[in-house]
């Protein structure tokens, strides 16, 4: 009883500036605490989409092995003498459909060329025709996506129709028709003839998109607020709408450089003295029982390159969707 008192007595004294001061030096105590209250910690900032996403891909190892391999076949397709030292042009008829030797470790195709550097080299032009197709698509499907999306209408309607018409199109058969006429050997029009026929699909993920961004909170106080339809599109649509188009055409760039490779193949995509996969394949089909070499090294750089795009972009897709976390 003498110290319930005493402490009584201690608290009284202490008045309510007392008080205060033991309740300002627990609240400094808790916030130094590096646990926090709970040991949860302190309060962190709010992440964003982007944030997320980067965290999850780190710690994805399909994302990890896809981006070191797409790296590699980036670099070597910038700097092919790092890792080869031949010229993709200089054959030897003597030395035609022979295997593996010093020096030529994927052996001779039909004409006498090393099939070691005519792979290497070949990683060129299969990266930069994925590359440039997946931009053109991206660019001009998103547009007229966001823009038919945002301003609906008769716009809408006219579009729709208008992709409809393209989707009808069968791609192998359109590029046998359209590249068939086609004499020049560069890689343009096999670029050209993809965007052309590519651009649908990012259209309607784009549209959709959009629909579902300009339906938000914050689009309609912008409009309210009087911002222009421009400013509304870049800065509060574009930024949370350009989530589905990246994954759309981070798995599409693999599949563009799978059309390549068939439409060379078919003769009707890039020409010799183009170094292609597709064209080495389409050289080496009629060699296969003789010199299965010949096929096997172009065609496996084909599908793990084809293969890595594609589980980048399944991994971009994980990160992106938060329906999926």
């Amino acid at each position: 009883m003498p110290e319930q008192y005493e402490s009584e007595g201690a608290i009284s004294s202490a008045g309510m500036g007392g008080a205060m001061d033991l309740a300002v030096t627990e609240a400094e105590t808790l916030e130094r605490t590096p646990g926090g209250p709970e040991g949860t910690g302190p309060a962190e900032k709010p992440r964003s989409l982007w944030s997320d996403a980067w965290r999850d891909l780190r710690r994805n190892p399909v994302f990890i092995i896809s981006a070191l391999v797409i790296l590699f076949l980036v670099i070597i397709s910038i700097w092919p003498s790092l890792i080869t030292s031949g010229n993709p042009l200089k054959c030897d008829l003597a030395k035609a459909q022979e295997g593996s030797q010093p020096g030529h470790p994927f052996g001779y195709d039909g004409q006498g060329c090393d099939v070691y550097t005519r792979t290497v080299y070949g990683t060129r032009v299969s990266i930069s025709v994925g590359v440039l197709a997946t931009l053109g698509v991206a660019l001009l499907g998103s547009i007229l996506g966001g823009l038919a999306g945002y301003f609906s209408g008769g716009w809408d309607s006219l579009m729709s129709r208008i992709t409809d018409i393209f989707f009808a199109i069968p791609v192998v058969l359109g590029g046998l028709v359209l590249l068939s006429v086609v004499t020049s050997n560069t890689i343009w029009p096999v670029v050209g003839f993809m965007v052309l026929l590519g651009w649908t699909q990012i259209y309607r993920i784009a549209r959709g998109a959009v629909i579902t961004a300009k339906q938000n909170d914050y689009v309609q106080a912008a409009r309210a607020l009087g911002a222009s339809d421009s400013r509304i599109l870049l800065r509060h649509i574009a930024p949370n709408a350009v989530a589905p188009v990246i994954v759309v055409a981070t798995i599409a760039l693999g599949t563009y450089i799978a059309l390549e490779a068939t439409l060379s193949y078919l003769g009707v995509g890039l020409k010799p003295p183009t170094v292609s996969w597709g064209i080495d394949i389409s050289a080496a089909s009629a060699y296969i029982r003789n010199a299965p070499h010949m096929l096997l090294w172009p065609a496996g750089a084909l599908a793990i390159t084809v293969l890595a795009f594609i589980m980048l972009g399944d991994a971009v897709r994980d990160a992106l969707d938060p329906k999926l976390r």
